[in-house]
């Protein structure tokens, strides 16, 4: 490297000082780079808070919905003792499937946590070895100066 076209070669230290700005300001995007990750690490986690929310809400709705079916069951049965045997099948048929349904999305909530978990933790990966590839080629570029 020369200072100016035509003039002296730049002194060892002018090309280190050079150098050192190039890797602060290659650190620095490193950084920048790194806590955009960060901020979109902490929205994937933010989404998937809402998202268990939303599984929990659901559920609670299931829950509700055969509490109330239940309820329900007893008033008809009140109202109707001739008719109760055969409410009580039904009833019982509904409750099995309610929690049949209440079983299935437990284990569908369970397994969208293990894949917001394994998703999560994938995100995290890449987004260090991206990291990692800009940490490398800044020192490569750094190197090769």
């Amino acid at each position: 490297m020369s200072a100016e076209p035509g003039g002296p070669p730049a002194s060892l230290s002018t090309q280190v000082e050079e150098a050192e700005r190039r890797l602060e300001a290659a650190a620095s995007q490193a950084s920048q780079a790194e806590q955009r990750a960060e901020a979109e690490i902490r929205a994937l986690e933010a989404d998937l808070e809402k998202l268990r929310a939303e599984a929990d809400r659901d559920l609670e709705q299931l829950r509700l919905a055969h509490e109330e079916d239940l309820q329900q069951a007893r008033e008809a049965k009140e109202r109707a003792i001739a008719t109760a045997e055969e409410k009580l099948t039904e009833i019982e048929a509904q409750a099995d499937a309610a929690e049949e349904r209440i079983a299935a999305a437990e284990a569908r909530a369970s397994d969208s946590e293990r894949t917001i978990d394994d998703e999560r933790a994938r995100a995290r990966e890449a987004a260090a070895a991206w990291l990692r590839e800009q940490l490398d080629s800044i020192r490569k570029q750094a190197e090769g100066r």
